[in-house]
């Protein structure tokens, strides 16, 4: 019953398993970051009845305003903000929260977002280049495209999108200004990586097949909308916000949609988790550093095959899950 109503509208990335990390109980407090269409936040809500509280933030008033609609069956029990998951310790002052048992973030654009043309995430329809989750941000993927320099826009690319061919791509960008649609953009990269999309399976290699699969302005368009939206900064100043706010045994689960997302939150847990972080020959620790979480999850949790055959964009999802340790 519960997973049935929260796939209403949008179906949230791994529902089951931010359900099985977090354990929502009735009396307690939790923050969703990254609200979006509000599926996390139902699951949250629901499981902890009746009087459990949750604060979502989401900077995108378009997301926000279907969360509202969805989770206004818990009345004030739900807390919601137009605000970047960056202010979580703001919000919480805000609300005189001191400490929440449970926290999630779910990184990266939403299906939403990408199944919105006017957004211009996406290049499948032709429309003007934005990518901007907030559209108050005074930057733009067209700014970035237009204004940059060759060298820059090249190392972006590269940087956050893993681009093996950035450079090619930026000098054919720089040569083709003004570029201000998605439709342009996306046909100046396939005439300058020089092959169409190649079908899943062209490549013998287990996980070849996936990158072979992949539409070849896929990997310029990430880079774009990361760069455009700050993900990775947000996220490296959002987790130790996190981690302060949790109570003894409150978890954090943050779903990654790809390497750099990724090695940013493991890297932070693994530190936050170990007592001594001086450098491997150093004999005797001076760093003073104590252990602040526990790993719940030592490897990353990925969709079931079911899940991914629902919804295929899940299939990149990377969860993690700590546990606040006891002071």
């Amino acid at each position: 019953m519960a997973r049935q109503a929260a796939s209403t509208g949008h179906d949230p990335v791994l529902y089951q398993e931010i359900i099985q990390a977090l354990q929502p109980r009735s009396g307690h407090r939790y923050i969703d970051g990254t609200l979006g269409a509000g599926g996390h936040a139902w699951g949250i809500l629901q499981g902890s009845s009746p009087d459990g509280l949750l604060l979502g933030l989401d900077v995108d008033p378009q997301a926000l305003e279907l969360a509202r609609v969805r989770l206004s069956e818990f009345g004030d029990r739900a807390l919601l903000f137009q605000a970047s998951y960056t202010s979580l310790a703001l919000r919480l002052a805000e609300v005189n929260w001191q400490t929440v048992d449970g926290i999630v973030l779910d990184l990266g654009v939403s299906s939403m977002q990408l199944d919105t043309p006017e957004r211009g995430f996406s290049f499948q329809v032709d429309v003007p280049l934005d990518m901007r989750f907030d559209p108050h941000n005074s930057v733009s993927a067209a700014n970035l495209v237009n204004d940059l320099p060759e060298e820059q826009l090249a190392e972006l690319i590269y940087r956050y999108g893993d681009e093996t061919a950035a450079r090619r791509i930026a000098r054919a960008i720089v040569r083709s200004r003004p570029i201000k649609t998605t439709g342009k953009l996306s046909g100046l990269i396939v005439q300058a990586v020089g092959y169409p999309p190649r079908r899943r399976g062209s490549s013998q290699k287990s996980g070849q097949a996936h990158r072979a699969s992949l539409h070849p302005a896929t990997r310029t368009f990430q880079a774009l909308r990361i760069a455009v939206n700050r993900e990775l900064e947000a996220l490296e100043a959002v987790l130790p916000q996190a981690v302060a706010a949790l109570a003894p045994s409150g978890r954090l689960a943050v779903i990654s949609f790809h390497s750099l997302e990724d090695r940013i939150v493991k890297q932070f847990f693994r530190q936050e988790s170990q007592d001594c972080i001086c450098p491997p020959r150093q004999p005797v620790c001076v760093c003073g550093h104590r252990a602040s979480l526990r790993l719940v999850t030592r490897h990353i949790i990925q969709p079931q095959a079911a899940e991914i055959e629902q919804n295929p964009r899940s299939r990149s999802a990377r969860l993690r899950v700590v546990e606040k340790l006891p002071v």
